[in-house]
């Protein structure tokens, strides 16, 4: 398209800013029956705002790839509300005028540059819209799947979901031309969108003469066809926005040109495209429906997204002075926060210490070969019927940003992993809920129910944070960095005499997966059962503003203890120092030699376990380093979760762990007798 000076037409309009409200809908109608114009104003913004990246758009050396433009939906309101209107309410008709526009853009700055050696024009560039910190993220064009309704067809919407099926790349027919065999006249045709993307010909030659072409056949004009790359996706719902009872909903998503093989299965995903309704094709005995298909403009990737979940600085000040006001006693204001973790449940200290390193979790470490030592811990909680195991399980999904709760009866190898469906006669790989849960969190309840075959292809899954998959001709490698949660009863009455193994009926090579293992046997103990009722009884007849404690120790409600966990996993990487290093290598050294008990639990992954839950506790501290005290406060909990105890006495009974009155204290106590079993003093 050629270029073309700012008319009247556009210099007139602005005369009637002060009435625009109530003859909007006129001019935006003038606009969309004028092309010249939309792209002559597409143009001017594009030089004005994106003027660097058309600079480098000219210097890219591939002239057939597709490249993106991304244009901030934000600053082009603000720039041409009268544009901004048309692009939400018409943007199948201004999409393509704006990459029109893009290299007209390209050929002004080329001719700036007086025609620079290495500069060229790329036809095959696509202008992105991001929505995001604009007045489109609002409810109405930023609903969730299961929200859609027929009156969102055509309009501008953001979806946010997780990809749960990623189909095969295809090629697709774009605009062809076409030339009647009666006249050779020549038109071009584009396929049509709602009619799963077929080019429908003409009843009649649309040539414009005096005498009209009664021509009815058509031959397409070679090498006049353009192709596209073809993707289809699948996203659904996130769990965490759905109520109790709702079935997730999900949407097809198309992707094309450079959106195409973006993202995988797994992937939480923000996309900002056009919904349209399409038919779907006709088979014999079959009602032909209409579905709803989301045609993508723009792609972005949650991990790409932190900007947006980014903790504030008010609340990192806060953070910062309720350590400062515990800089004297650390292990009190570990404790303080450790007791606002399922506070309903009472004491079980040793439990949400455990809960609270899982979901940190420790420092991936990648050594100079590529090979990958996790930094994701795992927790199995093994315990009689009411001691609170379901309450951490769900509690533990709330704190973290992306979860995936299951139970191990109803499932199978292919729900927690990956299963291979057909669709449309092409075979594609569907995610289960090890992949949905990829950088957060799988809870497992009554895990000891999954089918020993099934639990097999968990191994892979937990350690290499993998699944290799070879299903109907599919073979490929998906990643599943989650930590896993689980909780299982034990095989009838719990044995204290037998090992792990023989109790809980999980086999050696996945108990050693699992961190930490805790037992909680409800032992009857008079006083405890005291103290627990009284607090449970205590918590239905109290007011709700008898809180009581302090302004700096009350803070820890639960959006804090979320902004708290994603603050020090993004923000701190613990290194050892020599003592951590000397108290975890004696422990294991000490371990080795006295292991007959805990064979199962006592191997290599122990010592990378107890690294992991070391660098946990220096971040539960606020701390980028792992002194002796997160040495040693590792030993204890590894302690803890050991059937028998090999150098702390007094840890029999986790259940039975309360918050003592002086942690400090309780710590030197811990210390001394650790280092003096390891031979340290």
């Amino acid at each position: 398209m050629r270029r073309v000076a700012q008319g009247k037409w556009w210099r007139g309009m602005g005369k009637h800013n002060n009435n625009l409200a109530s003859q909007g809908e006129e001019i935006i109608q003038a606009l969309v029956n004028n092309d010249t114009e939309c792209v002559h104003e597409l143009q001017q913004f594009l030089e004005r705002h994106l003027a660097a990246d058309l600079e480098d758009l000219l210097r890219a050396s591939n002239e057939y790839q597709h490249y993106p433009l991304v244009v901030e939906y934000a600053e082009f309101l603000d720039a041409s509300p009268v544009l901004g209107n048309l692009l939400f309410f018409h943007p199948q008709k201004l999409f393509p005028l704006f990459d029109i526009a893009a290299c007209e853009a390209q050929n002004v700055v080329l001719e700036a540059h007086k025609k620079r050696e290495g500069m060229t024009v790329k036809e095959n560039v696509h202008i992105r819209v991001s929505v995001h910190g604009s007045a489109l993220e609002c409810p109405e064009t930023h609903p969730s799947i299961g929200c859609i309704r027929v009156k969102d067809v055509g309009h501008l919407l953001t979806l946010k979901g997780t990809v749960i099926r990623s189909g095969a790349t295809k090629i697709l027919e774009g605009e062809c031309e076409y030339e009647c065999t009666k006249c050779k006249h020549r038109f071009k045709v584009e396929p049509e969108l709602d009619m799963s993307n077929s080019i429908q010909l003409p009843a009649m030659c649309p040539s414009v003469k005096t005498k009209p072409c009664t021509g009815v056949k058509f031959v397409p004009v070679e090498g006049s066809a353009v192709c596209h790359d073809y993707q289809e996706i699948k996203i659904q719902e996130s769990m965490q926005t759905l109520g109790v009872g709702s079935v997730p909903r999900s949407i097809v998503v198309v992707l094309e040109d450079d959106l195409v093989d973006s993202t995988k299965a797994g992937d939480e995903v923000t996309i900002t495209g056009v919904l349209y309704s399409n038919w779907r094709p006709p088979f014999k005995d079959v009602r032909c429906d209409l579905e709803l298909m989301f045609h993508a403009n723009y792609l972005k990737k949650a991990d790409e997204l932190k900007a947006s979940i980014d903790v504030s600085e008010e609340v990192v000040q806060q953070f910062e002075e309720f350590w400062q006001h515990y800089r004297d006693k650390p292990f009190e204001g570990r404790n303080t926060l450790l007791r606002n973790i399922c506070p309903q449940v009472y004491g079980l200290s040793t439990v949400k210490l455990a809960v609270a390193l899982t979901l940190i979790g420790g420092v991936q470490h990648v050594d100079s070969s590529g090979t990958r030592v996790r930094g994701e811990s795992h927790l199995l909680l093994v315990g009689d019927p009411g001691t609170g195991k379901s309450q951490f399980l769900k509690y533990a999904a709330k704190l973290s940003h992306r979860s995936v709760m299951t139970t191990g009866i109803g499932s199978t190898s292919a729900g927690l992993t990956v299963t291979a469906v057909k669709d449309g006669g092409e075979w594609m790989l569907e995610a289960g809920a090890l992949v949905l849960a990829d950088g957060g969190l799988c809870c497992i309840d009554e895990f000891d129910s999954i089918r020993e075959p099934d639990r097999a292809t968990i191994h892979e899954a937990m350690e290499q944070q993998t699944i290799s998959v070879a299903k109907a001709g599919l073979v490929t490698t998906l990643n599943t960095r989650t930590t896993v949660f689980g909780v299982t009863n034990p095989k009838g009455q719990y044995d204290p005499f037998q090992t792990l193994s023989v109790n809980t009926t999980l086999s050696a090579p996945l108990l050693s997966r699992f961190d930490i293992v805790l037992v909680l046997l409800d032992t009857k103990s008079p006083e405890w059962d005291k103290i627990v009722s009284s607090h449970i009884l205590s918590e239905h007849t109290k007011s709700a503003d008898l809180c009581g404690g302090n302004g700096v120790a009350t803070i820890w409600t639960m959006a804090m203890l979320q902004s708290y966990i994603r603050y020090v996993r993004q923000n701190f990487n613990p290194v050892l120092t020599t003592e951590a290093e000397r108290v975890i290598s004696s422990y294991y050294q000490h371990q080795r030699r006295s292991a007959s008990p805990n064979a199962a639990r006592t191997t290599i992954r122990m010592l990378e376990s107890l690294i992991r839950l070391a660098q946990a506790h220096a971040r539960l501290m606020f701390r980028s380093e792992v002194t002796q005290s997160d040495a040693i406060a590792a030993v204890v909990c590894m302690e803890s979760s050991m059937t028998t105890s090999a150098i702390l006495d007094g840890m029999d009974n986790v259940l039975h762990s309360g918050f003592p009155d002086n942690p400090d204290e309780e710590y030197m106590r811990q210390e001394q007798e650790v280092l003096a079993k390891l031979g340290l003093l």
